[in-house]
């Protein structure tokens, strides 16, 4: 008897014939390419650090996807990977294995020339200590004219487009009075807004900021948001923040929380209207799938039913069911273990 029918004979499903197999792969080959819509897509991330023979492994295929327009915050506990993500998106620093593209370039393909490039005209990037953001020689209309002078040429014409655009990103961030100003004579929140017009200057696909709040008080903080919220709103900006605070992850429409270095949870904020035309924010939290199918349950809810090591799984016709193994060996409902990362 064939392979084929004894699998039919003992209840099993039959096995895929040539022509379907075929099939599979053409519908595979069609598919859209993993984050083939996205200005910024990691597939399967590592970055492995080495120090006097040991190695940290600070992501572990991590997996994330950002749209166009999108204004998200990155949150987790110190050495969760978050800023090792932000330093690569950056052009900082280079993945050790996996794939990380935005807005269309390589970052694992780039030579030195290139990600000079990229760093200058791709993305823009706000540092947490405002020192580093601006040079404290120049003016504050000068700080944001000198990226576009470092892409482009220095001639008069061009000089006078670039301190036009300087003076509207200054005026749209509400720092118009500090064009004249030197970084000592304006205040950390003055500061930082013109930082947020030096990352815009050069009209990046992504704007990047790495605990832009983390030297403020909450109220300049909180005006340092609302500045991110008006780029992002008037000019479209793709907006990707790290940051430890969760009151001001909650300022953003989506939060994606880093841990062990994978995206282990996702919160969506939208606004919804009821039957009486009244606004209100609706959030909802999402535990994270990777394309290798690994998820990373809340550690909550691995304590509270004494979940480790391993548990049963059921493919219920709506659902997938996850049990402590005690729970299931008891109930007898299957013999199917998988490990979940806790």
């Amino acid at each position: 008897m064939s392979t084929t029918a004894e699998s039919t004979a003992g209840g099993s499903e039959a096995m895929p014939s040539l022509d379907e197999l075929r099939g599979r792969a053409a519908a595979a080959r069609e598919r859209p390419a993993y984050g083939h819509d996205a200005v910024i897509a990691c597939d399967r991330l590592v970055r492995i650090f080495s120090s006097d023979g040991v190695e940290v492994q600070a992501l572990q295929g991590l997996d994330l996807t950002v749209t166009q327009g999108d204004l998200m915050a990155l949150v987790g506990a110190s050495g969760s990977g978050k800023s090792t993500l932000l330093q690569i998106l950056a052009g900082l620093d280079v993945p050790t294995a996996g794939k990380a593209t935005v807005a269309g370039r390589d970052l694992m393909a780039m030579g030195a020339k290139e990600r000079l490039a990229y760093r200058r005209e791709v993305v823009g990037f706000v540092w947490q200590q405002t020192a580093r953001n601006l040079m404290p020689f120049l003016t504050g209309r000068q700080n944001v004219a000198l990226p576009m002078q470092l892409t482009g040429g220095r001639g008069r014409r061009l000089k006078r487009s670039q301190g036009e655009r300087a003076g509207e990103l200054l005026d749209l961030l509400g720092v118009a009075h500090c064009g004249d100003k030197r970084p000592q004579q304006m205040s950390g929140g003055e500061q930082q807004r013109v930082a947020i017009a030096v990352a815009l200057a050069n009209q990046p696909s992504v704007v990047l900021a790495d605990e832009p709040t983390g030297e403020l008080d909450s109220e300049t903080g909180a005006q340092i948001f609302e500045a991110f919220r008006t780029v992002n709103r008037e000019l479209g900006a793709t907006v990707v923040i790290v940051t430890h605070d969760l009151m001001v992850a909650g300022e953003v429409r989506r939060t994606v929380a880093i841990r062990d270095g994978r995206a282990s949870s996702e919160v969506l904020r939208r606004l919804a209207t009821d039957e009486h035309g009244e606004e209100s924010l609706e959030e909802r939290e999402y535990a994270m799938l990777d394309r290798t199918g690994r998820i990373q349950l809340p550690r909550q809810f691995l304590e509270a039913l004494g979940m480790e090591h391993r548990v049963g799984v059921s493919l219920e016709p709506d659902h997938v069911g996850v049990w402590p193994e005690e729970q299931r060996a008891a109930d007898g409902a299957g013999s199917d273990d998988a490990d979940t990362d806790g």
